[in-house]
């Protein structure tokens, strides 16, 4: 009897791998400071793809983070613009998420963010969601 439910646990833990295998990682990147988080998370997204490309990513961005999908929006100390960024990581996949909440306390439009930028009614609410019902692993850079 106990050789039995020795080989049942064998099995149903194999088949828990190979399921478990089968289906892509799921994350959400928090950035609620474009000019302390941009630049890092959008080189530590590029990173996570290369290693694990089939990897499905979301990025959430609130308060000051949404600045990072600004049009014209460029990394303080390098310069750099982050569209170019931004469009290469959304050919691979990436959603980037705007907070609209955020939208109506600083007084933007939607017309001022990357093409690339969807919405969401709230930044905090969307982590949360993603997280708990979703399962998503959560990463702030």
């Amino acid at each position: 009897m106990k050789k039995i439910i020795m080989c049942l646990m064998i099995l149903l833990s194999t088949l828990g791998l190979h399921a478990s295998a089968a289906t892509p990682d799921q994350v959400v990147y928090h950035i609620d400071d474009a000019q302390a988080q941009g630049l890092k998370g959008l080189r530590n997204l590029r990173n996570h793809l290369d290693v694990s490309p089939d990897t499905q990513i979301v990025v959430v961005t609130h308060a000051m983070g949404v600045d990072l999908l600004m049009e014209g929006a460029k990394d303080a100390k390098s310069n750099m613009e982050y569209a170019p960024l931004v469009a290469a990581l959304k050919s691979r996949g990436v959603r980037f998420e705007v907070c609209e909440i955020t939208l109506k306390n600083r007084d933007l439009k939607k017309d001022q963010f990357l093409l690339d930028a969807d919405f969401t009614p709230s930044g905090v609410v969307r982590i949360a969601q993603l997280q708990f019902r979703n399962h998503y692993a959560y990463i702030k850079p």
